[in-house]
């Protein structure tokens, strides 16, 4: 068995509908090497405050849902461990660039009207029937896209993102990745629905390429790769529009 000790966790608390203002409060949880900061949230609810809100699921890294701000560093709290922050007391937070609902939990309304906003499914060039069979891939088709399709939604990436924080207009690292990822799918014929958001202002053309978005991704998406591969692609469109306007229209 592991030796318990014991770490301060200090938790941003905020109810809009009672609270002026976010305020901090500090609990002292007891650990072993084994317990995550999320396992450390929950002893928090189950035996010292009932009332603190967060979000959790899965507790594998799979859900996306126990993302928060820990010592200002974005994370999935699950995947994270309270002996790395011993014996400093650590600072847990709602993400970063969110309106806050109640405490640790954020609005998301804005990043799914930016998820919906990229087509983020297949779109067949003709209907298909169960009776046309497997729409088959080789392994080199799907490795162009596969990385991209493992984003979990969990968030961080927005969180990381300064030209996010000072731009909501932004469509934002997870969505333009999830569109690199359609968009490289060899199924899909979607990519010309998808270039007004990839050409738009808030675009690609918004992301100023600082990276912390692949830095803190739990799943190693890599969304700047995604998004200068999604530049490219704009600027190719580009200049199509020039050479053969009239082809691309018919």
């Amino acid at each position: 068995m592991s030796q318990t000790r014991t770490i301060m966790i200090e938790c941003l608390r905020y109810d809009p509908e009672q609270d002026q203002a976010p305020h901090y409060r500090t609990y002292e949880v007891p650990f072993t090497d084994e317990m995550s900061v999320l396992e450390g949230l929950q002893y928090i609810k189950d035996h010292l405050d009932g009332s603190l809100t967060f979000r959790w699921s899965c507790r594998m890294a799979i859900c996306g849902s126990c993302g928060c701000m820990v010592n200002h560093q974005p994370i999935l709290s699950c995947q994270s461990f309270l002996r790395d922050y011993y014996p400093a007391r650590i600072r847990v937070e709602p993400l970063e660039h969110f309106p806050i609902v109640k405490d640790l939990v954020i609005d998301q309304s804005d990043f799914l009207g930016k998820l919906e906003s990229v087509t983020p499914y297949l779109v067949p060039a003709q209907p298909l029937t169960p009776e046309d069979g497997p729409n088959l891939q080789t392994p080199r088709q799907i490795e162009d896209y596969l990385g991209y399709a493992q984003c979990i939604n969990c968030l961080l990436c927005y969180a990381a993102c300064p030209q996010y924080g000072l731009n909501h207009e932004f469509t934002g690292p997870a969505a333009l990745a999830l569109l690199a990822r359609y968009n490289a799918d060899s199924r899909d014929a979607g990519q010309k629905t998808r270039m007004a958001v990839v050409n738009a202002e808030e675009g690609v053309w918004g992301c100023t390429l600082v990276g912390l978005c692949s830095e803190v991704c739990p799943k190693h998406v890599d969304p700047a790769r995604a998004i200068n591969r999604n530049k490219i692609n704009s600027t190719q469109d580009y200049f199509l529009r020039f050479l053969m306007p009239f082809g691309r229209g018919s």
